[in-house]
């Protein structure tokens, strides 16, 4: 049920973006439970001049190496589960792809099961 979109900079290697999103979709599996091939991701890379953020609010210092994740799932999990959703994440891009922990950016949107339509025109999850 999550969908997930990821931007960053145009990067020269171009799996870089699928590589982040595989480390997303382990962090969903192992985090908050999302089933086998509940896989959806938007993967999309920028130039300088539309990709645009602020490289130290909140006091962190991020690079051009930052990556934006948005997430929209169902509403319903925990604020820990959530908190460990981001920690995993982060440090799995850290760890596989040696992205600056400061450069991971991560936007959770909750919506209500009834707000997911997969295909057929069609709410799956409304009973």
């Amino acid at each position: 049920m999550p969908l997930v979109r990821v931007d960053i900079h145009q990067n020269p290697d171009p799996t870089f973006a699928k590589r982040i999103g595989e480390q997303i979709y382990a962090a969903l599996r192992s985090c908050i439970d999302v089933p086998e091939h509940d896989n959806f991701q938007i993967l999309a890379e920028h130039d300088r001049q539309h990709f645009v953020y602020d490289p130290q609010y909140l006091g962190i210092q991020r690079s051009e190496g930052v990556v934006f994740i948005q997430i929209t799932i169902s509403e319903g999990r925990t604020v820990e589960k959530k908190q460990l959703l981001f920690k995993t994440i982060a440090e799995s891009l850290h760890a596989q792809l040696a992205v600056r922990l400061e450069d991971v950016f991560i936007n959770l949107v909750e919506v209500k099961k009834e707000n997911w339509s997969f295909g057929n025109g069609l709410a799956q999850y409304v009973t």
